[in-house]
């Protein structure tokens, strides 16, 4: 019988329609929770962490981590968005890093949409 997980901000339909495509961004999910972004040192640790990991594969072009405001609804918290030189170097990256653990939670990944991703729609 299929086990069904649940992981916070993680929407299957999303995953599922968008997320099979491959692009130049690479969606993290299940990798950080939003207290471990609240704190600024371990928010640095985590993007270098990314970032180093992620440079195994290909170029990084840039690095979205959304931190959580109090009070304030931040959309895609808890994800982490790398945008590679190529969709060649991003693909090695999905295929390198899903199913992988951090901090002891197992790696989701999904493509994201390069359009949104400039336009900061997380």
């Amino acid at each position: 019988m299929p086990v069904q997980i649940q992981i916070p901000g993680l929407n299957m339909t999303q995953v599922q329609a968008g997320g099979t495509i491959p692009t130049e961004v690479l969606c993290l999910m299940n990798m950080v929770t939003p207290e471990e972004l609240e704190d600024e040192d371990e928010y640095e640790d985590i993007l270098e962490d990314v970032k180093e990991e992620c440079g195994k594969y290909g170029t990084v072009k840039s690095l979205e981590v959304p931190k959580p405001i109090k009070g304030i609804e931040v959309p895609g918290v808890g994800k982490i968005y790398v945008e590679f030189n190529s969709v060649i170097d991003c693909q090695k990256a999905q295929q390198a890093l899903a199913g992988r653990k951090f901090s002891n939670r197992v790696v989701v990944t999904s493509y994201y949409d390069m359009d949104k991703y400039h336009r900061r729609e997380f």
